[in-house]
């Protein structure tokens, strides 16, 4: 019978090892290879707790600028104008800022990596996509990174106001230009649109006000917020209903007692952490209402969802696309990597499509199906053996910013083969522990070990893995051999790219 030649991965009930990996890989990164024996015996309720407990204390704050980007950042509060520095100085200041900017965006993966706080900073991953900003200033994206970092867990409500008197996010949507004689629209709008209460949920005229309510919101070159009351328009104001002398402080507290807001964010959050395709309107409504009354409580949200019944239902299991950060993370928590030159990464995730601190817009990334298509599958499949094996790969990757493009080109130059801005060649050399692996499944019978791999890196309700098929891929040599090349080659499959 053919169905003998399968391994299958389901019963009709989901077992205990099922659920906690589920939960493991919504909550964070997926488990660790240190965390598998304990996804056999602990219950998801039991994790839950502990993933909370161990994200419970606060971050440590991400400072990449060196001593020679704060010298020239010292430099500039001294002259007191950018336009006062020389031709070589800028150049100098934004070659090497966005020099940091890449190097920030390596450090925060492998704090994703090795953190225990994998629910805080796969929460704050979500936040990175909410407050989508690309702003080359090193100094403001660390600090808009840590805002995010530090409220992950919190209350909403604090985190909105934050992120929105950051120095990044007011640059990025134009408000230092926000003056009461030629209002800027694009803060209010976006604060409305994808910040709080979602399209179709105001009117222009709500937008044209609030925009009034937000002049002289501004920052200075430290990056510390500042409001120039002289550029503010102390008018009364009718935003949804309400009028007043509002300012900006007065708007955000108006859009957070609507309800929608509560419910735009309860959503959006659903569709991240539970199932992309199939939204139950019915537990949104649920978890919004109790979201709202909680004053924007994210952690309870959090544990209404990741204690509930539902969330380990079998259909939102297995059923959500790995973001290529999630990939690239999970990869790397099961097989611990030291990469000769980790600015490899960069370019995986531009072939991916989610580079790290540069949103391809204001809405940040769009997720779900737009992470595939037939060029980034078929590498998706290959990083398991590109890690494995230090092999060298040519790429046409997607369009990367030119501020970003320039200096990786550069720094890849004796490691790298440059076609031109498309096509490009780097060898990835990296070593990999294979030691924690081995001890895992060393005590597994022969005819039992693929399955029990199967099982621990798959977690598609509908993989069926033929049996016949990889063993011709996998190294019987001795049980070592076996077991790495069966990790690589399940880790290769396309139910592998399913969380």
């Amino acid at each position: 019978m053919a169905g003998l030649n399968h391994v299958n991965l389901f019963s009709m009930s989901v077992i205990r090892q099922v659920k906690n990996q589920h939960l493991l890989w919504r909550a964070g990164f997926g488990p660790s290879v240190n965390d598998l024996s304990q996804t056999y015996n602990a219950s998801p309720e039991a994790y839950f707790k502990a993933l909370a407990r161990a994200s419970s204390k606060d971050p440590v704050y991400i400072k990449i600028a060196d001593n020679i980007m704060d010298g020239l950042v010292k430099g500039i509060k001294e002259v007191g104008r950018l336009e006062n520095l020389s031709k070589e100085e800028k150049k100098e200041l934004g070659q090497k800022s966005r020099e940091e900017i890449r190097n920030l965006n390596l450090e925060w993966i492998e704090e994703m990596v090795h953190s225990e706080q994998q629910l805080r900073e796969k929460m704050s991953l979500f936040w990175h996509g909410h407050f989508a900003c690309r702003n080359l200033n090193v100094v403001f994206q660390q600090e808009l990174l840590h805002i995010i970092r530090k409220n992950a867990l919190g209350n909403f409500g604090d985190m909105l106001r934050e992120v929105s008197k950051s120095a990044a996010m007011l640059a990025f949507l134009n408000n230092q230009q926000n003056k009461k004689e030629h209002p800027n629209e694009n803060f209010a709008r976006e604060v409305m649109e994808l910040f709080t209460m979602g399209r179709g949920n105001y009117s222009e005229e709500d937008i044209k006000e609030a925009a009034r309510a937000f002049t002289g919101w501004g920052f200075n070159l430290k990056g510390e917020f500042v409001f120039r009351k002289f550029q503010h328009d102390n008018g009364i104001k009718k935003i949804l209903g309400k009028s007043g002398n509002f300012d900006g402080d007065d708007i955000l507290s108006i859009l957070l007692e609507q309800k929608q807001t509560a419910k735009f964010i309860t959503r959006k959050i659903y569709k991240y952490y539970v199932n992309e395709n199939v939204v139950d309107e019915n537990i949104v409504n649920s978890l919004a209402d109790k979201f709202y009354q909680s004053n924007y409580d994210i952690s309870s949200l959090l544990k209404n969802i990741f204690t509930s019944d539902w969330f380990y239902n079998n259909k939102n299991i297995g059923s959500k696309i790995k973001s290529p950060i999630e990939l690239i993370v999970g990869i790397r928590r099961i097989l611990p990597v030291t990469f000769e030159q980790p600015e490899a990464q960069l370019l995986v995730q531009r072939v991916l499509g989610q580079i790290l601190f540069y949103p391809p817009n204001v809405a940040g990334w769009p997720g779900g199906k737009n992470w595939i298509d037939s060029s980034t599958l078929m590498f998706r499949l290959r990083i398991p053996q590109l890690l494995a094996n230090a092999d060298e790969f040519a790429v046409r990757p997607k369009e990367m910013p030119d501020d970003m493009l320039e200096n990786y080109q550069m720094k890849q130059q004796n490691n790298s083969k440059v076609v031109d801005k498309r096509i490009q060649s780097q060898m990835v050399n990296a070593t990999i522990d294979w030691s924690g692996v081995i001890k895992q499944f060393s005590a597994i019978s022969r005819e039992n070990l693929l399955g029990e791999i199967a099982l621990t890196l798959l977690q598609s309700a509908s993989s069926a893995i033929n049996k016949n098929i990889l063993e011709k891929y996998i190294d019987n040599t001795s049980k070592e051999t076996y077991i790495k090349t069966a990790v690589v080659q399940l880790m290769c499959t396309p139910d592998y790219q399913l969380c």
